[in-house]
């Protein structure tokens, strides 16, 4: 696999930047009065219905039925009992998905067609938005749609009771991106009156267009630097080092840009941080933090912060509920959400194994490390040393196939996180002497 190939961002940004002008007339029309919260329901659930065929072809059905289901079973299930069923169904749906991905590509040999990688990346967010509405169900933070077995309502008026399910499932501004938003923040900015909507700002939208534009000039800067050097296979010593973290910059470059384009997206059609927050509502949870991730020298904090909205999902969904090994846990699912793939399974394996050695060193050097000359030391070296063990992890994860694991693990890069590995051991067996 070619590592400079990034699947499926690039044309999920021109799919997004499609939709960018339909955002703003949305926006637009919420302003007006005679604009119905009815009518933005539907207009959402149009929209994303629409981007679906455009960017996925035949393929938007594999996003269409699990949505579809997923309705179903909220409206038929009691709220306590929804959460399970609905998880699995949606997981399973996108297990399935991601095993035609490998039949595809590692039985067959064959590339598949970029539409089904883009549906496969809105099939996961579809999975973040079904689990996010059962748990809030299952807690009693929303409330179902009326149950159909129970309620004498003719089947129009249950249709009308699960558009707003229907459009929070399948709207367009965060259909193929964009950070994740809870059923009630949905619900409370297409209800909001008319009068409360603002304008939108173009000197807001313009500063993250010169922020994309600047992200893309470092990405064919940092592209031409890597095609000009040798393959993971071929390098040595300090040009493998080189190598991996440059082309984990070109991964991250990209995932800065599309981060933030999906953030004006949302912006644009009124689902931003900008949109406010009133009494009751949750606020607006950015993907990205480019300053923190770049300057952090904590692996955790980085695991925090990257993809945040992803990581508070996972955070809710499986680590609060896990009662033995969360953090393992937590990865584990997180590589199963991704596809399974053997690149991801080992990345994110190594991951949780990273962040527990940095609980344990940080935890270790804050009681030994007193004078501040050997403090900017240890933060410089180990700002340095997580950046290296990221750019480690990131190759594991995109690169996926077993024979790009199979490189970066006979490279010299291995040396990062085994070091980190063996202070883990030392410092756990330190911990359970001193118990």
């Amino acid at each position: 696999m070619d590592w400079l190939q990034l699947f499926f961002l690039h044309p999920l940004s021109f799919y997004q930047g499609a939709a960018f002008p339909f955002a703003l007339l949305f926006n637009y029309l919420c302003i007006l009065d005679t604009f119905s919260t009815r009518a933005r329901y539907l207009s959402l659930l149009a929209g994303g219905g629409v981007l679906a065929l455009a960017a996925m072809g035949p393929y938007a059905l594999l996003i269409f039925i699990p949505a579809l289901c997923a309705v179903a079973l909220v409206s038929s299930l009691s709220p306590q009992e929804v959460h399970r069923p609905t998880f699995f169904f949606q997981m399973g749906w996108q297990t399935l998905c991601h095993l035609g991905l490998h039949y595809t590509e590692y039985y067959l040999g064959e590339p598949p067609p970029v539409r089904f990688y883009i549906t496969l990346s809105s099939l996961m967010l579809l999975t973040q938005r079904v689990t996010s509405l059962s748990l809030d169900i299952c807690e009693g933070k929303v409330e179902a749609p009326r149950r159909g077995v129970r309620s004498k309502s003719s089947f129009s008026e249950h249709l009308w009771d699960a558009l707003p399910y229907f459009s929070y499932l399948l709207f367009f501004p965060a259909l193929l991106g964009g950070s994740l938003c809870s059923f009630r923040r949905f619900q409370a900015c297409v209800q909001r009156s008319s009068s409360l909507y603002q304008s939108i700002s173009f000197r807001a939208l313009t500063w993250r267009g010169l922020q994309i534009l600047g992200l893309e000039c470092l990405k064919v800067a940092l592209r031409s630097a890597v095609s000009a050097g040798a393959g993971l296979g071929d390098c040595q010593q300090l040009e493998c080092i080189y190598l991996m973290w440059s082309t984990a910059g070109l991964f991250k470059l990209t995932y800065y840009s599309h981060w933030i384009l999906d953030d004006s997206l949302l912006y644009a059609a009124g689902f931003g941080a900008e949109a406010g927050q009133g009494p009751g509502e949750e606020g607006y949870v950015p993907d990205v933090d480019i300053w923190t991730l770049e300057t952090t020298h904590r692996i955790s904090l980085f695991a925090r912060q990257w993809n945040r909205s992803t990581a508070l999902w996972l955070r809710r969904l499986v680590f609060r509920k896990s009662r033995r090994w969360p953090l393992l846990q937590t990865f584990a699912f997180s590589a199963w959400w991704h596809g399974l793939h053997p690149g991801q399974v080992f990345g994110f394996l190594c991951w949780s194994v990273m962040v527990k050695a940095d609980y344990l060193i940080h935890t270790f050097a804050n009681v030994s490390i007193r004078s501040w000359p050997l403090r900017l030391l240890y933060r410089a070296l180990t700002w340095a040393h997580t950046q290296l063990i990221i750019a480690y992890i990131m190759l594991a994860v995109e690169g996926r196939s077993l024979s790009s694991l199979c490189r970066l693990c006979c490279s010299y890069n291995s040396l990062f996180p085994v070091m980190y590995g063996l202070l883990l051991f030392l410092l756990a067996e330190r911990k359970d002497k001193r118990n």
